[in-house]
């Protein structure tokens, strides 16, 4: 192992605890694991498995930082940092021309718009209701039979223009229910979630002015329905990280290691 810094990023979700290793600019590894009910829990089991599968201890790791709505009880991380800055950063090294980070998680969903040098110029977030965030679809599956990993490769075979007018995860669900009863097909009500989704990121879009290119970050990122409803509504491709979940995490070990250079 050379001298550089290693420097680590854990990103508190609410459905998952992402964590990267770097060593300077290199990604040595990375682990997703579900939050369930202790962030704690899962920030040291990511933790563990990323240094295991780097083939590291901990004391190889120089610095440590926290981010993700979990941050503030990780008592091994040496800093927190709002995750709004750790995914403009971790998105920013995977694609340098990004201008606007479209990161829909568990729980929120947020649009960040970027400035020229990479740094964030304003952000628009929807944390207060779960609609149009990962934890809409996963009410809507369940209401529809059928799993997330599903959902893109369903909605693609839809040739309908169905609605869902209700912005509320309760009220849609309602709706989604009335559809089943009426005999819509599955594809096109989940095409129709897709394209609600969309509607809620397309607005903070609109509010912020943000402009292309776009990169999309978090879990719903790997759902292709999705991803094209939003490219529908704002007229432009997304840029999709490998693995978009771990853009946070990415941005945090990229901020730890700065923070410890000479």
């Amino acid at each position: 192992m050379n001298h550089q810094i290693i420097s680590a990023g854990i990103d508190i979700g609410s459905l998952s605890t992402d964590v990267v290793i770097l060593q300077g600019q290199r990604i040595l590894s990375a682990a997703i694991v579900p939050t369930l009910s202790s962030s704690q829990t899962a920030a040291r089991l990511a933790f563990d498995q990323a240094i295991a599968l780097a083939g590291l201890s901990q004391d190889d790791v120089t610095a440590i930082v926290a981010t993700g709505y979990g941050r503030g009880s990780i008592d091994f991380a040496h800093k927190t940092v709002t995750e709004i800055t750790c995914h403009a950063t971790g998105a920013r090294r995977l694609f340098g021309q990004a201008r606007t980070v479209i990161d829909i998680g568990g729980q929120d969903s947020k649009v960040i718009r970027l400035a020229e040098d990479g740094r964030v110029d304003d952000f628009a977030m929807n944390d207060k209701c779960a609609a149009g965030t990962g934890r809409f679809l996963e009410v809507m599956a369940r209401s529809l039979d059928t799993d997330l990993e599903s959902m893109g490769r369903l909605s693609a075979l839809s040739s309908a223009d169905v609605r869902i007018s209700s912005a509320c995860t309760v009220f849609a669900e309602s709706e989604v229910v009335a559809l089943v009863a009426r005999g819509i097909p599955k594809e096109d009500i989940i095409r129709a979630l897709h394209r609600s989704v969309a509607e809620r990121i397309y607005a903070m879009v609109a509010r912020l002015r943000a402009q292309e290119p776009f990169v999309m970050t978090g879990g719903v990122a790997k759902n292709s329905g999705v991803v094209a409803a939003i490219e529908e509504r704002v007229k432009s491709s997304l840029l999709l990280p490998d693995e978009p979940q771990i853009a946070g995490a990415l941005g945090a070990a990229i901020i730890a290691g700065k923070g410890i250079q000479p």
